[in-house]
């Protein structure tokens, strides 16, 4: 099937309860797929045809839908509805930037979407200590600098559902790998390939920006600075660098050592 938002979450889970091997589709991928292999029309018969077609073909190269937890799930939910109301904060005070007459109006309303965003981070919470295991793994990630209770439950919660092999797969699997587009004597730009789960990829890149100015992280930022990389580009190096320290602190239950980082500029 393909990810329809929340609308397949039932039928993915009912089928990998009875046994099936579940594939949840990036619908961009069907789309594509469709169009490399000749479909002119789209109806849900075509659609359910192809969908069949791509499964029998590329099976090999389809990573098997794992099926969360309900705790899983629930945070996955609460952060993504936390960034949804921290963006529509941000929004409302742009919108009433320099408008006279509704200071009052303003502060409430944000103090109101504090408050919620306060009892997102309290559930969350809540549900990170409702597990030990969980509960050290995020104690543990929190000890990377720039890398909070929110970016570290989020990683947590990715790790324990998607067992990835290394730490290129789990940068992959964030979004955060470039895209080569070379062809012959042809060398493009590379851009991120932007794949995956968006807001883990988005709080990757806020505990790089956190990570910027500190004793740890701020010699490699400048490093790539003087390499003539953009400030955008020194940050997505820097959120590449901590998901993979966090895939191998999670993955080899290694301390944070600042040391190994530091080896790493060259």
């Amino acid at each position: 099937m393909e990810s329809t938002g929340i609308y397949h979450e039932l039928f993915s889970s009912l089928a990998h309860k009875f046994g099936f091997v579940v594939f949840v589709l990036n619908p961009k991928d069907a789309r594509h797929y469709a169009k490399g292999v000749g479909m002119r029309g789209k109806t849900d018969r075509v659609d359910a045809e192809l969908i069949a077609r791509m499964v029998a073909h590329e099976e090999a190269d389809l990573h098997a839908w794992v099926s969360p937890t309900p705790e899983q799930r629930e945070i996955d939910r609460l952060i993504k509805r936390r960034a949804k109301l921290s963006s529509l904060r941000q929004a409302l005070g742009m919108s009433l930037k320099g408008v006279d007459g509704f200071a009052a109006e303003l502060k409430a309303l944000r103090k109101r979407f504090d408050q919620v965003i306060v009892r997102i981070d309290e559930r969350i919470k809540a549900l990170v200590e409702a597990n030990p295991e969980r509960k050290q793994h995020v104690t543990h990630l929190r000890t990377i600098t720039g890398v909070g209770p929110v970016v570290s439950a989020a990683l947590v919660n990715s790790l324990e559902r998607m067992p990835l092999k290394n730490a290129d797969a789990f940068v992959a699997f964030t979004g955060l790998d470039p895209r080569p587009d070379d062809s012959g004597q042809h060398q493009g730009k590379r851009r991120l390939s932007k794949r995956g789960p968006s807001e883990l990829r988005r709080l990757l890149y806020l505990a790089a920006m956190a990570a910027k100015n500190t004793a740890v992280w701020k010699p490699h930022f400048e490093h790539y600075r003087a390499k003539g990389l953009s400030t955008t580009a020194c940050f997505v190096i820097l959120a590449r660098r901590i998901a993979r320290t966090a895939w191998s602190m999670y993955t080899c239950k290694t301390e944070f050592d600042p040391g190994r980082l530091t080896n790493g500029l060259t």
